[in-house]
């Protein structure tokens, strides 16, 4: 019996604590495995389908190495390799690919598009991100978190810059399911929808967390046990770039506002790639024109004892293969552990 078996995983908000909380800690157990080089392949001979709408460094590794340790086969499909959505509908391609892998990887930009993958293509389907949200990078996230202090229910999570991008909702919502506490520190109008704040108030009400939305960015970090940011514009996104700088740069996570947290332990999180120094060709442009060293953080606080930024992008691979084992593995997992 396999509680998992067959289900998809879009969104956050299809799951339980308890059933959140089995994926992070079956990715911590994959993770010493993979460490003591102990062979774990509950998907010898599966095949892995792998459509990337948007570009990708961690998510395509880490679903790819996933897929390979499990003993599956991936193949990836860029958007100029298939006739995704151009010349084939959706609800086609994901009938053609059910009829011929055990498992779809989308990552891309309209939810419905995973919706309708997982809908009509009668195989396990795993959003790798969408524009409303980013599921797999939650369990490496509150994995990451566990790793650091032993238990999550109780924590303080800040969230700070953009506060209505995928990243930021996937973290307030999934932060209530599991009780720990999110803060959001974003300018008025670039903090959560009011459906995304509906939903993470109800479960915040099951979970006992507490939810802080503010303006004020040390308000929001105070009292934090991790920082985390983003960038401040999302892949994709049509929008003044001189305006969202000067919005966002109170909201950066330097020095000083790691500070305000009051703990010297708080650790800081960034989902990558991160715009920290000049070193990548956009950041130039970007950090050049308006005479900066770093948007949405600093490189000191970047690379300080503090940062557990590659830790977190290392338990990608973990977190995903924890959840493509468990839906399409033959695990014994029983119901009774979700009851």
């Amino acid at each position: 019996m396999n509680h998992f078996y067959g289900k998809s995983f879009l969104k956050e908000t299809d799951f339980s604590a308890a059933e959140l909380n089995y994926l992070i800690d079956f990715a911590i157990h994959l993770k010493s495995l993979k460490k003591q080089h102990i062979t774990h392949q509950y998907l010898a001979g599966k095949n892995i389908a792998l459509l990337f709408e948007k570009a990708s460094t961690r998510t395509r590794s880490a679903f790819t190495v996933a897929a390979n340790d499990l003993g599956a086969h991936p193949e990836f499909l860029g958007k100029n390799d298939i006739q995704f959505g151009n010349k084939e509908s959706v609800a086609d391609t994901a009938k053609v690919l059910g009829s011929m892998f055990d498992g779809i990887e989308f990552r891309g930009f309209k939810q419905k598009t995973v919706s309708d993958l997982a809908e009509y293509g009668s195989v396990p389907v795993w959003n790798g991100l969408t524009d409303d949200w980013h599921p797999t990078q939650m369990i490496a996230d509150f994995m990451t978190l566990k790793e650091k202090f032993g238990s999550l229910k109780g924590l303080t999570l800040t969230y700070v810059g953009d506060g209505r991008n995928n990243v930021a909702n996937s973290l307030l919502v999934t932060g209530a399911i599991l009780g720990v506490n999110v803060h959001i520190g974003a300018p008025s109008d670039l903090q959560p929808t009011a459906s995304i704040l509906e939903i993470a108030k109800k479960k915040a009400a099951q979970s006992g967390a507490k939810l802080l939305i503010t303006d004020d960015p040390e308000a929001a970090v105070e009292g934090a046990d991790a920082l985390y940011t983003d960038v401040w514009v999302s892949m994709g996104e049509d929008v003044d770039y001189d305006k969202r700088i000067k919005q966002l740069l109170p909201y950066q996570i330097n020095n000083d506002l790691l500070n305000k947290t009051g703990k010297k332990e708080t650790i800081v999180l960034h989902c990558l790639p991160a715009f920290h120094d000049t070193k990548t060709t956009i950041g130039a442009k970007l950090l050049g024109a308006h005479k900066l060293d770093a948007l949405e953080i600093t490189d000191d606080v970047f690379q300080s004892e503090q940062s557990v930024v590659f830790q977190e992008a290392a338990n990608r691979m973990h977190a995903i293969k924890s959840i493509m084992a468990v839906t399409l593995g033959n695990l014994f997992i029983p119901e009774s552990l979700f009851e």
